[in-house]
């Protein structure tokens, strides 16, 4: 596949991690919350609204789309995942989402584009820290007022990243082979 396709790939994929990581929040979980998330354990004694997963690998996923695609592709992606949303989540929901998906991802990309040159697992790595804890402040703050789930939410979402960067070595890995710079 060539890194223009596999650029669309992981730009569907990002973009659906919005909607998908909405729609959990509202309907999915361990237990719900009276007029509150559905929430989901993400390490002993610690629950996070259970689309903390799904941002944890979007924000992954956000790396690989500009690396293949280029940082426009990943800001329209952004834009197109709070548009779809819309139709599975309450406004204040998909706003709350939205706004803090945008600035997490200016933050992740400002970590991300100079680190890149230096290693791509670094860069993803320390992106997506820097946006898992700007995301899920903004985010916790404006939907539900409080920001009672904010280790839940960062542990969550650092999961999802940590349990992506042995894939992105091997792809890295992957790709030096195929253009020689490194023996099979």
């Amino acid at each position: 596949m060539t890194k223009k396709t596999m650029g669309y790939v992981y730009l569907m994929a990002f973009a659906l991690c919005i909607p998908i990581a909405n729609w959990m929040i509202g309907n999915v979980g361990a237990f719900c919350v009276p007029d509150g998330p559905c929430l989901i354990p993400v390490a002993p004694g610690l629950t996070a609204p259970s689309g903390v997963l799904m941002i944890g690998l979007a924000l992954v996923l956000r790396d690989l789309v500009q690396r293949n695609l280029g940082v426009k592709w990943a800001a329209g992606a952004v834009v197109g995942g709070a548009i779809l949303s819309a139709f599975v989540a309450p406004p204040a929901l998909v706003i709350a989402s939205a706004t803090a998906f945008l600035l997490s991802e200016m933050a992740d990309l400002a970590v991300y584009t100079p680190l890149q040159k230096r290693g791509l697992v670094l860069a993803v790595f320390a992106s997506s820290v820097v946006g898992l804890v700007i995301d899920s402040a903004i985010f916790l703050y404006l939907a539900f007022g409080s920001l009672d789930y904010i280790a839940g939410q960062i542990v969550g979402k650092a999961w999802m990243v940590l349990l992506a960067l042995p894939v992105i070595h091997f792809m890295r890995r992957r790709e030096a082979v195929a253009a020689g710079s490194i023996p099979a």
